[in-house]
């Protein structure tokens, strides 16, 4: 069990890593900052003994994921206008508005992929460890969605 000074480090140093994998998959503020809340609950009353600091990240990011997919589930669940809330965001170039706009018009297994390899740093392997699926199905996925970035980027 974490002692409250690691938790407040661990939760200073990965809330927006949390938070930025809740709303790439869920693409809805409020349900990313519950996740958030609930990660982070499930991290203090966690009886885990991590290895190390990849290890905490790679255990938030995987409790991150399995949370979004129950979201997924309720029946009770709204999806927000996206292009309202990226006018709510401070992008400095309007290309990076159209970027945050096309990769959240992706499919959520290639709109993840891309979050985890391209934002959070993550190997093909680790995204696949964290997601269970093969290293072949992330590289895919990867490939799709870097092709339909461009389809959709071109076009704009």
């Amino acid at each position: 069990m974490l002692t409250d000074t690691q938790f407040s480090e661990y939760a200073e140093k990965y809330i927006d890593t949390v938070y930025r994998v809740a709303f790439s998959m869920l693409k809805n503020p409020h349900d990313a900052d519950d996740v958030t809340q609930e990660v982070f609950l499930k991290l203090y009353t966690a009886c885990v003994e991590f290895q190390s600091e990849a290890h905490v990240k790679n255990w938030l990011i995987k409790v991150t994921v399995n949370a979004c997919r129950n979201v997924f589930r309720t029946p009770w669940r709204k999806v927000e206008d996206i292009e309202e809330y990226a006018q709510t965001l401070g992008f400095e170039t309007p290309e990076q508005s159209d970027l945050f706009l096309a990769v959240n018009s992706l499919d959520r297994k290639y709109r993840i992929a891309v979050h985890l390899y391209y934002f959070e740093g993550y190997s093909v392997k680790e995204i696949g460890e964290i997601l269970g699926v093969s290293e072949n199905t992330v590289s895919t996925r990867l490939a799709r969605a870097r092709g339909k970035l461009k389809a959709i980027l071109t076009e704009a």
